[in-house]
């Protein structure tokens, strides 16, 4: 009960600053009002007399995003923003009211640190509280690592207490270095989208979190269906056109790609999360009587129809449109467009408090988005020049 507390007051904090925020901006803002605004929907806090001044000198200049920078030292952002940013990519039911995880501490972590965040599906990363600053420990097979941090207010901002670590080198891992995925190979991860299911789940909110595409914008009908699975029906009710004109517009693009989590399951009786290198998981063969002459995974190959066709227009511009494991089609993922444009979204509507709707938004949107592939992909610089797109509005 305590850990809902310190949730839900850090997320109400926010929330409520950034509302006063609002209704207290003027219609015409001046430099010291824009730099209080940043600051405000940055970290959801006021700032000190001399970060504010210091601001308005930045403003003034000209220089928004380096007055954002400044707000970005606060450690709220990293605490209650960021928190409350990334929580909702860790749950199936999207909310920023769930348990602080490995999923959510390391994108924090690696934003904090500056690492190139197309990193973000494929490095062998993870970001852990520092020996001794929490009792338990990391664990393989609970979440209570991070229930203390939260619970005992451990500033994640503070690069001395969350500090990064390999999950190839955690205690009683099962991975390599070539198998970490980033964000995908987590704990959390694994029981939000791995756990029970056919691992379809996995794409799904890979693309929802990272494409800012779910599964019906990305129907295909005209894709190959040659890697569709035996579980699912070619003539559902006795209906083969209800396969042809809807079935396979999701599952000929989303079945090849979730080939890369066969080796994957999530066992509920120990609390983690199963990796059996080149032994396919039992799930991926299931009800294979509903169509035997469905495709049967072998292994943990994927590929990338969806380059072609409408879907084209994501911009896919990794190296190869195949290969094995989480940590290539991670790969893949991350070298679209769309991933840049994608977290210039979710940023802009977070930071703006609405989602880029005029032709001008969306402009700009396209502009930081370039921005964020030019500086290595900084997500720092994302917020950044968000908030100062937003000033004053």
């Amino acid at each position: 009960m305590a850990t809902k507390a310190v949730r839900t007051s850090h997320f109400l904090a926010v929330s409520a600053a950034v509302a006063v925020a609002l209704s207290s901006a003027p219609a015409s803002a001046g430099p010291r009002e824009q730099a209080k605004q940043i600051h405000d929907r940055l970290t959801g806090v006021p700032p000190t007399a001399a970060v504010l001044d210091s601001m308005t000198a930045k403003v003034t200049a000209g220089d928004a995003v380096g007055a954002a920078m400044d707000a970005m030292n606060n450690p709220a952002f990293y605490n209650t923003t960021l928190r409350n940013f990334v929580t909702p990519w860790t749950n199936e039911t999207q909310t920023a009211f769930a348990d602080l995880n490995d999923y959510t501490a390391t994108v924090i972590g690696m934003i904090r640190d500056n690492m190139p965040f197309n990193q973000v599906l494929s490095e062998d990363i993870v970001y852990v509280g520092a020996a001794g600053v929490v009792d338990p420990a990391y664990a393989q097979t609970n979440n209570d690592h991070y229930i203390a941090l939260e619970s005992e207010r451990v500033d994640l901002s503070n690069p001395t207490l969350l500090v990064r670590r390999t999950q190839s080198g955690l205690p009683d891992s099962q991975l390599q270095p070539n198998d970490a995925a980033g964000v995908m190979t987590t704990r959390a991860f694994g029981e939000a989208f791995i756990k029970a299911g056919t691992n379809r789940r996995a794409w799904r909110f890979v693309s929802m979190n990272f494409l800012c595409r779910d599964l019906e914008p990305m129907n295909d009908i005209t894709r190959p269906a040659d890697r569709i699975r035996q579980d699912i029906s070619r003539s559902p009710g006795g209906d083969s056109s209800l396969y042809l004109n809807n079935c396979v517009g999701c599952h000929a693009g989303m079945d090849p790609l979730s080939g890369a989590f066969a080796y994957y399951e999530f066992d509920e009786e120990v609390g983690r999360v199963i990796y059996t290198p080149d032994s396919v998981q039992g799930k991926y063969l299931i009800n294979a009587s509903t169509f035997p002459q469905g495709y049967v995974t072998v292994d943990d190959s994927w590929i990338n129809y969806w380059r072609a066709g409408p879907n084209a227009v994501l911009g896919w511009r990794g190296p190869n449109d195949r290969g094995n494991g989480a940590k290539t089609l991670g790969m893949e993922v991350t070298a679209s467009r769309a991933f840049s444009e994608c977290q210039v979204e979710q940023v802009f509507t977070k930071i703006c408090l609405h989602p880029p709707a005029t032709p001008q938004d969306r402009a700009e949107v396209q502009r930081i988005a370039t921005v964020f592939e030019g500086n290595n992909y900084n997500m720092k610089r994302v917020f950044a020049e968000t908030a100062a797109y937003c000033k004053g509005q």
